[in-house]
């Protein structure tokens, strides 16, 4: 089978991360993959396998011919199977090229997040439901999410498969040694997430400034890039924990700074099944989270991790402390190793990939390209 994994850009983000494990998993089974990016990136994504940059704007993403009918002219060389779309960009981009210049391969959508949480308007869910109507099938992270998604579109439930995002379980490294004196000065949080709005790292700092009252050494590292950086370092210096606020930007040795931590926090307003949380549980690094998107499916509140209500500040910051107050307690010990079993038992990337060749298959018995 040829595959087509269309990601936004190289970027170490959790949809084109992901996109990656799976193409290298599924090229290691047999299957040729080509990722295939659309706007210009600066990472290196971590697949051996063929790989093309469009360097596509993205100012032009809604008319952008060329494009689109560069895209074509990959499809008519290298003959797909199946391709399959990562996040709503690429959906976009596939579509378009699909409905202008006539070609026939199946699209999957790979949907990441509760969708419906995006759709705030009639004009943006009929836009929507144009590009969803175009797909074959689509493959949801999370049962919620499945659910969120036949509901705000409408869709046939037969076309949606729920296969939850995988983790490549590896050995893992050494502290990076550039990261040493942090861990030093005191106990460590992290947070792996964009620098944009529904990561909500606001109220993380709301809530960090509420931890470190009582852990007055405690350390902050957050993981991740994005337009609100400048914003989010103005109210750290506001609430005076500039010094234990530590921004890294995009890394790819995210493993090893979890590994290392007291605890790993995502108060996340908007989430699909952050691949992040399972890395931490992969770590054994308790995590506490919001119960937003599918979170739940996964962070069973007090055995595999701390459920927070969305905004409770407050419930967040005291499930932390307790965290840092008992580190090394039965309790925890248990917590941080049923999260473990259930990494390894059920998001396997080996597993993982399975599924998505199972729905790739089905798809093209059928003979269902839309």
């Amino acid at each position: 089978m040829i595959i087509f994994q269309l990601i936004q850009k190289s970027q170490y983000r959790g949809a084109e991360m992901f996109a990656s494990q799976l193409s290298t998993h599924l090229e290691k089974i047999g299957h040729q993959v080509i990722l295939i990016s659309i706007f210009p990136g600066d990472s290196e994504m971590p697949f051996q396998g063929a790989k093309i940059q469009l360097d596509r704007p993205l100012s032009k993403r809604f008319y952008d011919i060329n494009g689109w009918k560069e895209f074509a002219s990959l499809i008519k060389e290298y003959k797909p199977n199946i391709i399959q779309a990562n996040a709503a960009d690429t959906l976009k981009f596939a579509v378009f090229s699909k409905t202008i210049f006539k070609w026939s391969v199946p699209i999957v959508f790979r949907n990441a997040n509760k969708i419906g949480d995006f759709i705030n308007s009639t004009p943006k869910r009929l836009l929507n439901k144009f590009f969803m109507d175009r797909v074959a099938h689509v493959i949801s992270v999370s049962g919620l999410c499945k659910e969120d998604f036949i509901e705000t579109f409408n869709f046939e439930r037969k076309c949606v498969t729920n296969v939850e995002i995988g983790i490549n379980l590896k050995e893992v490294g050494k502290l990076p040694i550039d990261l040493e004196h942090i861990y030093k000065r005191g106990p460590v949080i992290v947070n792996v997430a964009s620098l944009v709005r529904e990561k909500n790292h606001k109220g993380l700092l709301n809530i960090f400034k509420k931890i470190a009252v009582v852990h007055p050494n405690v350390q902050l590292i957050i993981v991740g890039k994005g337009v609100l950086q400048p914003e989010i370092a103005l109210l750290a210096e506001d609430l005076n924990i500039t010094s234990q606020v530590h921004f890294l930007g995009s890394r790819n040795d995210v493993l090893e700074i979890v590994k290392q931590a007291s605890a790993f926090v995502l108060p996340s307003h908007i989430e699909g099944l952050p691949g992040v949380i399972l890395e931490a549980q992969y770590c054994q690094v308790p995590v506490v989270a919001y119960n937003v998107g599918g979170i739940s499916e996964v962070l069973e509140n007090g055995n595999t991790g701390y459920l927070v209500e969305k905004n409770d500040e407050i419930a967040f910051s005291e499930a932390v402390i307790n965290i840092l107050n008992s580190d090394t307690t039965e309790k925890s010990a248990d917590l941080t190793d049923n999260a473990y079993q259930q990494v390894v038992t059920k998001f396997d990337n080996h597993k993982i990939t399975q599924r998505f060749l199972e729905v790739y298959k089905n798809i093209l018995a059928l003979d269902n390209g839309k």
